[in-house]
């Protein structure tokens, strides 16, 4: 007997298209993990990542004709439409956001895991919310490919393909966001050490 196989993602869209609703009820649970993730991580909102997942899956169903295999995975494009609607919104609403609301909600990268030294925990989700405050404060086109090849872990030809530039355009980007999260972060580091510097001046007190 033949195992039957997973329909791919071009043939959930097709059969989307077509009026399946089963089909994009699948493709929906498939894909909206990485769209929402995506947003979240652009923006430090929950709200807005949820809108942005919704408007993405409508735009599909409006504009699913417009996406050609050619070009790349059905992932790419969704998480490039994710990348249009944000820079819509957020040009718009002229959006920012805290993220303590949103601390270890972010479905992946840096989540928080309970430790036995209360202090311990606290400077390490101080570190966590630093560490996402300086990645929402850079600009919108390198914070692109610090989530897209940090957080999600995306290759540079994968970012590449869903940003639409080149491969070199995505390692440069990335090597100035790096830098830019460096300087934002030096001072915290500093802090930090300097700490430890007191705890171990104590040792020998």
């Amino acid at each position: 007997m033949k195992e039957q196989k997973d329909p791919s993602d071009s043939e959930l869209l097709q059969a989307m298209l077509a009026g399946d609703e089963a089909a994009l009820a699948t493709l929906y649970r498939r894909r909206q993990g990485s769209v929402y993730r995506f947003a979240l991580q652009m923006s430090g909102s929950t709200a807005l990542a949820e809108d942005v997942t919704q408007d993405v899956f409508m735009a599909l169903l409006r504009s699913g004709h417009s996406y050609d295999s050619d070009r790349g995975p059905l992932s790419w494009f969704l998480l490039g439409m994710a990348r249009n609607v944000l820079r819509q919104r957020l040009g718009r609403e002229r959006f920012y956001t805290s993220l303590a609301d949103d601390a270890g909600k972010s479905g992946g990268a840096c989540e928080l895991h309970s430790m036995s030294d209360p202090l311990s925990e606290l400077s390490r989700n101080e570190t966590i919310e630093g560490v996402r405050k300086a990645v929402l404060s850079l600009p919108a086109r390198y914070r692109e490919v610090v989530v897209l090849c940090e957080l999600q872990e995306l290759s540079y030809a994968e970012a590449a393909g869903v940003l639409g530039c080149a491969i070199g355009t995505v390692r440069s980007r990335l090597h100035r966001a790096r830098s830019l999260l460096i300087d934002k972060l030096r001072p915290a580091i500093q802090e930090d050490e300097a700490a430890d510097d007191v705890k171990a001046a104590r040792c020998f007190a």
